[in-house]
């Protein structure tokens, strides 16, 4: 199994997770000496692919097409930062389908990143293609999301604030790991 360390960045839809995923990769890579890079978001290039967005019975591919990206992505570099992981599909499959059946994978990928950052709600909902519901599902998305990570005893961050407030707040909870790992070695 790889060594990367893994930043995984949850969030309800449009709370700036694929920005802060590409810009906190940067800021790493800047940072240290290691080889950092990020895994966009699966189910963005499958709706695009397909032109809608998927059924209940195609939940389970996607979040698994998720984390082999980022297995990939693990195997040639030091950090990986994900926009999104499985945690996100199974609280959308729960929300939006009744089925609770991804939970465990989800779970137990969840439990393999070694820092979670929650994105906050403070920021303005923006319409982004076949993706977004609507500014009514965040709150529901975030408490259902918050409610997976905690019943299963997964700690998580939550990353708040515009800009570069925002992007120093995360790379400030993952330079925190990466000292925290380095002096473990």
């Amino acid at each position: 199994m790889s060594s990367a360390l893994r930043i995984a960045i949850v969030g309800a839809e449009s709370t700036g997770k694929t920005e802060l995923a590409r810009a906190l990769s940067q800021a790493l890579a800047t940072r240290t000496s290691l080889r950092c890079t990020w895994v966009g978001e699966w189910l963005r290039d499958w709706c695009e692919r397909e032109g809608r967005t998927p059924r209940a019975d195609e939940q389970a591919a996607i979040a698994r097409t998720q984390h082999e990206h980022i297995d990939a992505a693990a195997a040639a570099h030091d950090i990986v930062v994900c926009d999104t992981t499985a945690v996100m599909t199974a609280v959308y499959s729960e929300l939006l389908f009744g089925d609770r059946s991804l939970a465990a994978y989800a779970v137990a990928e969840q439990r393999r990143c070694d820092l979670t950052l929650l994105t906050a709600l403070d920021l303005p909902w923006v319409a982004d293609g076949l993706q977004r519901d609507g500014p009514h599902v965040r709150e529901p998305v975030d408490t259902a999301l918050r409610a997976l990570l905690d019943a299963h005893g997964l700690r998580w961050s939550r990353i708040a604030g515009s800009g570069d407030a925002r992007v120093g707040a995360a790379l400030a909870a993952a330079l925190t790991l990466i000292s925290g790992r380095a002096r473990t070695r």
